[in-house]
């Protein structure tokens, strides 16, 4: 058994992986046999990732706020909490928060062999972020 205990302050996310303000908190990363890295994301209202893929898959849990999510070429989903999204390993995605709301979930995933855990592209224009209504 290990115990970390909290003292690791929480870190802003670049601004190369997202647009707007978003602060990371670590809550697992990847050590001998486990491969998991998981973080809690805290999204300010309209913030979200740059479009990505991870080499094994994401899931989110969303734990507060409102949110967004969309696969390329699929329609904008609107997430709330208790709600989890799987994307499949190599598909590219976005995610964040609602246009006026918070948004903080729990993002895990398993990093590959090297210790890739994402591949980062474009960012999210605003017209991609507010081409159709969210479902």
């Amino acid at each position: 058994m290990q115990i970390t205990r909290n003292s690791i302050d929480s870190a802003t996310g670049p601004s190369e992986w997202f647009t707007g303000v978003v602060h990371v908190d670590t809550v697992a990363t990847p050590a001998a046999a486990s491969r998991l890295s998981a973080s809690s994301v805290h999204f300010t209202p309209s913030a979200r990732t740059a479009w990505h893929t991870h080499p094994n898959g994401q899931t989110i849990y969303v734990t507060e706020g409102i949110g967004r999510c969309q696969r390329r070429g699929g329609p904008i989903e609107v997430i709330r909490p208790g709600d989890r999204v799987f994307f499949e390993p190599g598909e590219h995605h976005w995610h964040g928060a609602a246009p006026n709301r918070f948004m903080t979930h729990l993002a895990m995933l398993d990093v590959d062999d090297d210790g890739n855990n994402a591949t980062w592209g474009e960012h999210v224009t605003d017209e991609e972020y507010h081409a159709a209504r969210a479902t």
